[in-house]
């Protein structure tokens, strides 16, 4: 698989775990990540683009499994 093929692939998963998190300051970083995910794949850097999109996987994975976590 393609680098910018990945990083498609990775901004599409973001796109279906967001919607399922609830506290608005992490989801406002997150976003902030996403986009420039976007923008940076737009302008050809792929490297840059995988390392936001990749940060905005880990603040929403951080805050889904510190939820589950408090429900145990």
């Amino acid at each position: 698989m393609k680098i910018e093929e990945r990083i498609k692939k990775d901004i599409e998963l973001f796109e279906l775990n967001y919607v399922k998190v609830r506290n608005e300051k992490v989801k406002d970083m997150a976003i902030r990540y996403y986009n420039d995910a976007k923008y940076y794949l737009s302008k050809g850097d792929y490297y840059t683009a995988f390392g936001c999109i990749n940060y905005a996987h880990g603040l929403i994975d951080a805050l889904r499994l510190f939820v589950e976590k408090e429900k145990e």
